[in-house]
């Protein structure tokens, strides 16, 4: 039997696989990667474990990952400011290429020659599975079922589960297909694909509607060294308690919700809605207190980084040479991002109410209109003339 290594979550499309995998001749053996979507707790573990057994797997690797995570992948993608077409910070995008690193792995100790995805083939993940495969060993096969095998719809799926007796936490009047990590909730499928509907509050996993809110908003303050969040309220914490308690705080206010018709890198337009509360906060603390530090060339020239870091991650190409060159960039620009940003949590908003730092390069004397101003404004009419006179005709 030839072993093939499943990048398994233990939703409705991984499971499925793992048995028709096992009908296709297979020695399946599944990867769980904890990237903080909520397992850790012994009966998360034990269940997923389970239900993957279950299905037919002969082995099943389970990895907390989700300091790997932070440090090597959230953390770059903070500084950049990455944000794909305005709404998405990319939780999802960021976690696949770190699975498919450990897949490489796994599939090297158990002398695999196989990986396996249960991506669709109209899907981004399945690029940035594979992508990242070919580039780490271009060796290993890869196979992507849901691209081939006979099932036409999620509720054919139930069935087939249904029929092994393999359990899965979705249903026909639930349908969504879910993916989350300490970053972000993905949602998509069910009626989220009728464009003319909103999404209903059940679609929703860690924040709440801003219609049933509290009328007093929340502030907190977050300190940042070098681009990276180190003290929430004055208080430092370790890197994944401080994203889990801004997820906490931001979801109970309702922060982090997007609905995005998004282009995919296959050519298609879908629609995802997305949760990502801390992540908000901490991209609208850092991107606020860059505004501060950084001159207005270095600022504005990140910003078309940013878009072109985004559009990376999400395609897929997080390994190649023109992330890891913007990188270097990136990590040229934070070392006078040290400060401490004020936020407003409000209602679904996180607004920025506040900003000071020991590199600011705001000065009150040259902004201010009272009596401290010391402006020479009479330098105003020859800059001028200079600046129009290419445009004089």
């Amino acid at each position: 039997m030839k072993k093939v290594v499943l990048a398994y979550s233990g939703g409705l499309d991984t499971s499925c696989i793992v048995r028709w995998l096992k009908e296709q001749g297979y020695q399946v053996i599944c990867f769980v990667a904890d990237l903080g979507q909520g397992l850790g707790r012994g009966e998360d573990l034990a269940a997923i474990e389970e239900r993957a057994l279950a299905a037919g797997a002969a082995k099943v690797y389970i990895k907390d990952l989700q300091e790997e995570f932070i440090k090597d992948f959230i953390l770059p993608a903070l500084k950049a400011n990455a944000i794909y077409e305005g709404k998405y910070l990319l939780a999802t995008a960021l976690g696949r290429p770190l699975i498919a690193k450990h897949l490489v792995q796994i599939a090297h100790k158990e002398k695999a020659d196989l990986i396996a995805h249960g991506c669709t083939g109209k899907g981004n993940d399945q690029v940035r599975f594979e992508v990242t495969a070919a580039i780490l060993d271009p060796k290993l096969e890869v196979l992507a079922p849901v691209r081939e095998w006979e099932f036409k719809s999620r509720e054919e799926e139930i069935e087939y589960a249904r029929m092994f007796n393999i359990p899965v936490d979705v249903t026909k009047k639930k349908p969504y297909s879910i993916d989350r990590n300490i970053w972000g909730v993905s949602i998509e499928a069910g009626i989220l694909e009728d464009l003319e509907q909103e999404p209903p509050e059940d679609a929703y996993l860690i924040t709440k509607s801003p219609t049933y809110l509290s009328g007093y908003p929340k502030y907190i303050e977050v300190y940042f060294e070098k681009g990276v969040p180190r003290r929430l309220d004055g208080k430092a914490h370790k890197l994944k308690n401080l994203i889990s308690e801004l997820n906490e705080i931001g979801g109970l206010h309702g922060v982090g919700r997007s609905d995005l018709v998004e282009n995919r890198l296959v050519g298609i337009k879908s629609r995802e809605i997305y949760e990502a509360p801390g992540a908000t906060i901490l991209y609208t603390a850092h991107k606020e207190l860059e505004s501060l530090v950084l001159d207005r060339e270095c600022a504005h020239f990140k910003e078309l980084v940013a878009l072109k870091y985004s559009e990376l991650v999400y395609n897929g190409l997080w390994y190649s040479p023109l992330k890891k060159a913007l990188d270097a960039f990136v990590n040229s620009t934070q070392g006078h991002v040290s400060g401490s940003v004020r936020m407003k949590l409000f209602k679904g908003n996180c607004i920025a109410v506040g900003r000071k730092s020991k590199h600011s390069l705001y000065k009150k004397e040259l902004s201010t209109y009272g009596k401290e101003d010391k402006f020479d404004q009479k330098l105003a009419e020859g800059f001028i003339k200079i600046w129009a006179m290419p445009y004089k005709k």
